[in-house]
């Protein structure tokens, strides 16, 4: 009897939660007194220092390292060790790293690549045996390179660290030990990839260490619960006395080594030892008097400044804000871009990618001219490409003047699901990026770097640093980028607002792991865009997609006032974010 009551009971509130979110879907947010009625909070404003990440505790921790006298570039590597821990489903030591900072003593944006290579032992032949439908595999040993995380923070300390290495990471190894309650968004992804590894389908070589490492008791942390990870804690450790260049020449790699080994896989210490990431100058373009900054080399950052080119040539402001047109250019902008992206971008060292004709001014026109008010362009050919990737982006500024743009990733579903023996860090899985097709400045290739898709964002304004912000998320990167200069030059939102604001997100464009353009693709709105501009998208032609959680996470700061140094910090409701200033 009471077997069967609490079955009765647990349907009844099973119905219930069923009708709850049924009236979730359907209810807004409160009403806000000022600003925006979409935002979510308003933007958080200091003099001396600001942090935007996806975890509170990891802004806590980078707050804290400003108010030790740590730099901009302290922060990030302290910021970037914590997430590793609290948020494992994003990003981690296994991952490769991007960054834009300005330099207060010089006045130079730069940029630095810390994006890995492939095994030089796997071929293109074996990783042709093992592609499936011609495509690189998205688990297992096949998809991994070498990770470029660690030794960005080295070389980035090394140029502009002011506090120990080994105290800039004390906080990450800290938390590991002790523990931390898991966050919502993150305890649902975590169950996502347990699911994923475990079934065989995956076809992954190994899965007891990520069992032991991110499971107890036959499942992952829920909500609430305390998780933590003593081998990463032992393994930051080892990195703090012994320096980022450890991780690739020490122990470690000796570790890493024998794991792939063991395990049928192809990275070896010497693969390790030969990683060098690298100090890289950004593109850039002017928006409406905007200096936009991104990444050229081997990554996505070029097509969001080509978006902006072609979206500069037309009047969006008088369009209006979230309206059928304004969507309508915005997508076939990014659908002109991304044929670009399919085309030409990978690794430079193999390839020649046309930049400079690729980010003019006068190309953008001609593509702009392509661009109908009524009708959408076609494209038919047979593909869509696997876009999606789990990424974490955060901010930070100090009182020197430093904006520190840095974005960090395993790539898809947490990663390859492998961990190494005792490490307690899964290896990136960016490898799948590669295409298979002959011809592709992209094809696989031993010690080649892969097509990436994180991307940090930066702006300057009257020769000033003036935003630094990142949208994560796959493809949705350049698509967020664009949508956030957009906002907020165009339709003149606020930090946080411009953030809040709901997105598009479109599907289905050529990708450089050689898939073509599917039609005309798949777009997809976040609920808050209204009624009437989904009907009218639709009428157009548009093919409508549900909402499905693909729109991102948004972290930035912005210095609004070159002559006094005020930053304003925005995070957002779509991560379990948080942005704040002192």
């Amino acid at each position: 009897m009471l077997r069967r009551n609490f079955i009765s009971s647990f349907s009844s509130l099973a119905v219930l939660s069923g009708f709850a979110g049924a009236a979730f879907a359907q209810s807004r947010g409160g009403d806000r007194i000022t600003g925006a009625q979409f935002a979510s909070r308003s933007t958080v404003w200091g003099v001396e220092g600001a942090a935007a990440t996806a975890h509170p505790i990891a802004t806590l921790i980078g707050i804290e390292i400003l108010k030790k006298g740590g730099s901009a570039i302290d922060a990030a590597i302290a910021i970037n060790a914590a997430l590793g821990f609290l948020e494992p489903i994003a990003c981690g030591i296994g991952g490769d790293a991007y960054c834009i900072v300005n330099d207060p003593q010089t006045g130079e944006v730069l940029g630095f690549n810390g994006s890995g290579r492939s095994p030089s032992g796997m071929s293109l032949e074996y990783v042709r045996s093992r592609a499936i439908n011609g495509h690189i595999p998205a688990y297992g040993t096949v998809p991994v390179s070498i990770p470029g995380t660690v030794d960005a923070w080295g070389k980035l300390h090394t140029r502009w660290g002011k506090l120990a290495f080994a105290d800039v990471l004390t906080p990450a190894i800290e938390l590991a030990e002790r523990g931390v309650p898991i966050a919502q968004n993150i305890a649902h992804y975590l169950a996502a990839s347990a699911r994923r590894f475990t079934n065989p389908a995956s076809n992954i070589e190994e899965t007891e260490n990520f069992l032991k490492t991110y499971t107890k008791d036959g499942r992952t942390p829920r909500e609430g619960e305390m998780f933590r990870n003593p081998d990463l804690a032992r393994t930051l450790r080892y990195i703090a006395q012994n320096g980022a260049r450890a991780f690739y020449e020490g122990d470690i790699a000796t570790t890493i080594e024998n794991y792939f080994k063991r395990i049928g896989g192809f990275i070896t210490k010497a693969d390790l030892t030969r990683h060098q990431g690298e100090f890289v100058t950004p593109i850039h373009t002017n928006y409406r008097g905007i200096e936009v900054y991104g990444l050229g080399e081997n990554t996505q950052g070029l097509s969001t400044l080509q978006m902006l080119n072609i979206l500069e040539n037309f009047d969006l402001k008088a369009m209006g804000f979230q309206s059928v047109q304004s969507i309508h250019t915005q997508v076939e902008a990014k659908r002109l871009a991304f044929e670009d992206r399919a085309k030409f971008f990978g690794d430079p060292a193999f390839s020649h990618i046309p930049i400079s004709h690729l980010l003019s001014k006068p190309y953008a026109r001609e593509l702009a001219n392509k661009i109908k008010p009524n009708e959408i362009l076609l494209r038919v050919t047979p593909y869509e490409a696997p876009t999606t990737g789990d990424t974490t982006y955060f901010t930070v500024a100090d009182k020197y003047g430093m904006m520190v743009s840095f974005i960090q990733s395993n790539y898809r579903g947490m990663g390859s699901g492998l961990v190494a023996d005792g490490l307690g860090f899964m290896f990136q899985d960016r490898g799948e990026l590669f295409s298979l097709r002959d011809g592709s400045p992209n094809i696989y290739a031993p010690n080649k770097r892969p097509f990436h898709t994180i991307i940090p964002g930066f702006a300057m304004k009257n020769d000033a640093p003036w935003l630094s912000f990142g949208v994560m998320g796959g493809d949705m990167q350049p698509q967020g980028q664009a949508q956030i200069i957009v906002n907020l030059k165009d339709y003149e939102l606020g930090l946080q607002e411009a953030g809040d604001a709901p997105r598009w997100h479109h599907e289905g464009s050529s990708e450089p792991t050689g898939e073509m353009a599917h039609g005309i693709g798949l777009l997809r709105l976040e609920t808050g865009v209204t009624q009437a501009t989904k009907e009218g998208l639709a009428a157009l032609g548009w093919l409508l997609g549900a909402s499905d959680g693909g729109f991102g996470g948004y972290q930035a700061i912005i210095r609004p006032n070159q002559n006094e140094q005020i930053y304003g910090a925005a995070s957002e409701m779509r991560k379990d974010g948080l942005a704040l200033a002192y």
